[in-house]
């Protein structure tokens, strides 16, 4: 596999992990009495972030982990795509 095609892997499975942080944010404001609408998750994804920044910072004075896994795993799974797709070009 080329140098690219691994940016682009790794990308991916962040990606996947972003889907994972995702996910599990919305398992605790479901828990915390938020309601989820899960049809239309993925629209409401960035409100449900600021939720779960909002309500962790209340109860610990920061923001819950899941927030930071979920916010760096999109940025990093951006940078490699990009990464591998200029990779790929040349």
């Amino acid at each position: 596999m080329e140098s690219g095609g691994v940016f682009l892997t790794l990308g991916i499975i962040c990606v996947l992990w972003g889907v994972v942080s995702g996910m599990q944010i919305g398992a605790y404001l479901s828990a915390r009495g938020v309601k989820i609408n899960w049809l239309f998750y993925k629209i409401f994804l960035p409100k449900y972030v600021g939720q779960y920044r909002d309500i962790t910072v209340k109860e610990t004075g920061k923001p819950g982990w899941w927030y930071y896994s979920f916010v760096y795993s999109m940025l990093l799974a951006l940078a490699l795509v990009l990464i591998g797709i200029v990779l790929k070009a040349i």
